[in-house]
């Protein structure tokens, strides 16, 4: 590929304020700079080819006519297809809202998205990559966190006087990706057709017309009415903003797409825009959900496979109010066998082999809503008949007997389910790491922590050793661990979903000898790439990105009756 990188924005809108050192250090407090990146290095499962001097350079931003238009997974699929041709590239998302995130190398928090994006790079994870995230708490109040750490919880009012500082923080972090690397692949957030929040827009067209990004809007054709959103999405924008829109993709097609292309080509005579590609639906493509909408009530996790045994074993995850990091069940998701599905119901829970209660970003809400639906009576009568259940970080501090939590809801005391002997207490700073230990038997864990939750007493057995510290809790076939990420350890995932089999008895069951996540993971990144690959015009997608958005592009405005001008 060849062509000139575009020019980077004017200083003036690349600001680095440095009287606040807090917004202008990364987790670990070393300040950021083009020289301190994160190395770009051969992440098993990535194959890269061997072109010694990749000729692209630029940018580009993928936005979206809505949320879960399917822009964090075709940022995934072109990072794939350009890191396997050999070109260093990395992803960036200036501001993220979502409660499923993961723990950098450096003690930092991004969007799980990111991660995988990063991966699909072959990139360790870097706060650099999401610098700004919310971590919704409620309806009207979010964490938010900068650079990695949480710095304060906002609401819309109170987020509007942080513009600036973030603004600056954003500037300066995507200017130094572009410093470092061949290709930056930006993705926005939302909708850029949420004019009312335009004023204070850090991630679509706020960060596009701050450092002259070519923008590519992505549609989901499997809501109905792709035409309209995304006709729509650029009248509505500001004239500067629409200069900016240079093309559409269509996501989640399913049928022939010759029968569509006539709308299409209605689209470009009526916007001037060409459709870049159409991505079919793909059903094998479910791991590493971005947010909430991936995790619908009564709906299934992934694609079953059928067991390798006589037996099936079912899994009923509590779909929580403020549910986060709830990938982690897509580990069980995985094995043949095993059938996961979402719950809001006290009655789904009684079928169930094995239940989990999993994170959430308000902990005592969330148990007051168990209550308040009758499961938390549902898990109660589980345990006292000896029936498996799991809770993973906030679902692990329900199951105790008392939380002191002044710091989340700010509520002090209050009873939890007391399925296990625990009391937590809630404390600044968050815990945020990445840990390694053991679990039964010796078998290798891994994972990371995000909770400000601590046990100050128990008398349950642990379940794990992190680090060479008891963890978790194992009153047998009630389990318990803050440790995120925990069943994507293969061996003693296997080993544990045995032990639940026994209790549940479930003799038919047999767990696979060779399933990995980590596999599985890689295969769907591939997966990516090549729909990229085979349905994007990719020569039209590398002028984008090395040339930027094409001069003179149409200017559409809605007036009523009298349509476009």
């Amino acid at each position: 590929m060849t062509g000139a990188r575009p020019a980077d924005p004017p200083d003036a809108e690349l600001r680095h304020s440095p009287d606040s050192p807090l917004w202008f250090t990364s987790a670990s407090g070393v300040p950021f700079s083009s020289a301190s990146g994160v190395p770009f290095s051969s992440v098993p499962g990535v194959p890269f080819s061997s072109v010694p001097e990749p000729k692209a350079r630029g940018a580009l931003l993928i936005a979206g006519t809505t949320s879960d238009a399917g822009k964090s997974v075709v940022v995934a699929g072109i990072c794939r297809m350009l890191a396997r041709r050999g070109v260093r590239v990395a992803p960036f998302k200036a501001q993220n809202m979502s409660n499923n995130s993961v723990v950098t190398l450096d003690g930092g928090e991004i969007g799980r998205a990111q991660a995988l994006q990063a991966r699909a790079c072959g990139l360790e994870p870097s706060v650099r990559f999401n610098p700004v995230l919310l971590k919704p708490g409620s309806d009207r109040r979010s964490q938010l966190v900068v650079r990695g750490r949480a710095v304060d919880t906002v609401g819309a009012a109170d987020y509007f006087r942080h513009r600036e500082r973030l603004r600056d923080v954003v500037a300066a972090e995507l200017a130094s990706l572009r410093d470092e690397f061949d290709v930056v692949i930006c993705e926005g957030a939302g909708s850029p057709a949420e004019i009312n929040l335009r004023a204070t827009d850090l991630a679509n067209m706020g960060l596009a017309r701050a450092a002259r990004l070519p923008v590519v809007l992505v549609g989901d054709i499997d809501r109905g009415g792709v035409l309209a959103h995304l006709f729509g999405t650029v009248a509505i924008l500001e004239p500067e903003d629409q200069q900016l829109i240079s093309g559409f993709i269509v996501n989640k097609f399913r049928g022939d797409v010759d029968l569509l292309r006539p709308g299409l080509d209605q689209l470009t005579a009526l916007t001037g825009r060409p459709t870049l590609g159409v991505l079919p639906y793909a059903e094998e493509l479910w791991i590493d959900a971005e947010d909430s909408l991936g995790t619908v009530a009564d709906a299934p996790v992934g694609r079953p496979r059928p067991p390798i045994g006589r037996e099936w074993l079912t899994v009923a995850a509590i779909r929580l109010p403020r549910i986060s990091n709830s990938t982690d069940v897509e580990a069980l998701a995985c094995e043949p066998g095993v059938a996961v599905r979402w719950v809001t119901e006290p009655s789904r829970l009684i079928d169930a082999d094995l239940v989990v209660l999993p994170g959430t970003k308000a902990t005592v809400s969330d148990l007051e809503w168990l209550r308040r639906t009758g499961i938390a009576d549902a898990l109660v009568a589980r345990a006292a008949a000896n029936r498996p259940i799991l809770g993973i970080c906030g679902g692990y501090q329900m199951l105790g007997r008392r939380i002191l939590d002044r710091v989340e809801s700010r509520a002090g005391e209050v009873a939890g389910l007391g399925l296990l002997d625990l009391d937590i207490e809630f404390a600044d700073p968050k815990i945020l790491r990445r840990a390694e230990g053991h679990g039964p038997h010796a078998i290798p864990v891994h994972g990371y922590e995000i909770h400000h939750g601590r046990v100050q007493r128990t008398t349950d057995p642990p379940w794990l050793t992190l680090d060479g510290v008891p963890e978790g809790s194992a009153r047998v076939p009630v389990w318990g661990t803050h440790l995120h990420g925990l069943l994507e350890a293969d061996e003693f995932r296997r080993t544990w979903l045995r032990e639940v089999a026994a209790h549940a008895g479930r003799t038919g069951f047999t767990v696979a000898a060779d399933t990995s996540v980590t596999a599985t993971r890689t295969e769907q990144l591939d997966l990516l790439a090549d729909l990229v690959e085979k349905n994007l015009d990719l020569d039209h997608l590398h002028r984008l990105i090395t040339q930027g958005a094409p001069m003179g592009l149409r200017t559409l405005s809605v007036t009523g009756s009298n349509g476009v001008q």
